[in-house]
């Protein structure tokens, strides 16, 4: 259980450091405060998910620990959130997809077993559906807006879309959880994400990389992208510069 609610928690956690490096960049004043309102959103359930794991933890960890003091191989997160933001186009296809994930996530983690799962679900499906209403609408003005702004999007899909299915990769473990109705059915939660991405996709006008594209694989095994040390080098700083640090 622990493993599998880190592997949910590193996701959000990593997705709201990347776009947290928009703080105070975005492209104009209410876009920056909408990004940087995702960000804080995702920070939150990470934590969220982070103290149910350290009140499951045998070692006595804290939230904080499993956030800041672990090391790059034991993150469990999906390639896809570590990805770096390149420009809007590419950031907004990231926050889109990961909302899409989430949003089928948190609907089934709702009806978890698990009462406590079930109530941070809940709580986090109220926000994934505001991060999906913005992301899509987003794509939609990129791909019906200037040539320059579908290029972008579309070279953005052709460039990072074989990281999508390692959203839902699985963690050690996760099987029997699913058998005990306490964690969501991945094989399940993509065929609708397929779906959902098919249909969107074709209101955007843009067109879906064929269904043999490669798909990267080891999302969620320790294995990460070269760009995650980089990620902790910030993420980390503080905690390991002065332990024990608190605000």
């Amino acid at each position: 259980m622990e493993k599998y609610l880190l592997k949910l928690a590193d996701d959000s956690l990593i997705m709201a450091q990347r776009l947290m490096e928009w703080c105070g960049k975005g492209p104009y004043l209410e876009e920056d405060i909408a990004l940087t309102n995702i960000a804080l959103d995702e920070l939150g359930q990470a934590n969220n998910l982070y103290e149910l794991a350290a009140k499951l933890s045998d070692d006595k960890k804290t939230a904080d620990d499993l956030a800041f003091l672990r090391y790059e191989h034991e993150y469990l997160n999906a390639h896809w959130v570590e990805l770096p933001n390149e420009d809007y186009a590419q950031t907004i296809l990231k926050v889109y997809v990961f909302a899409v994930y989430q949003k089928l996530l948190y609907e089934a983690l709702a009806n978890s077993e698990d009462k406590d799962l079930s109530v941070i679900a809940q709580k986090s499906l109220k926000e994934v559906r505001y991060h999906y209403t913005h992301a899509a609408t987003w794509m939609k003005i990129f791909a019906g807006g200037t040539e320059e702004s579908k290029e972008r999007l579309t070279d953005a899909i052709e460039r990072i879309w074989e990281y999508t299915q390692g959203l839902f990769a699985k963690s050690e473990g996760e099987d029997q959880l699913i058998d005990l109705n306490v964690a969501a059915n991945l094989d399940e939660l993509y065929s609708e994400f397929l779906k959902i991405i098919a249909t969107d996709f074709h209101q955007f006008g843009l067109e879906i990389p064929a269904e043999n594209h490669y798909m990267q694989k080891h999302s969620r095994t320790g294995y990460h992208t070269e760009y995650f040390g980089y990620i902790l080098c910030e993420l980390q700083y503080m905690q390991r510069a002065y332990p024990g640090c608190i605000w």
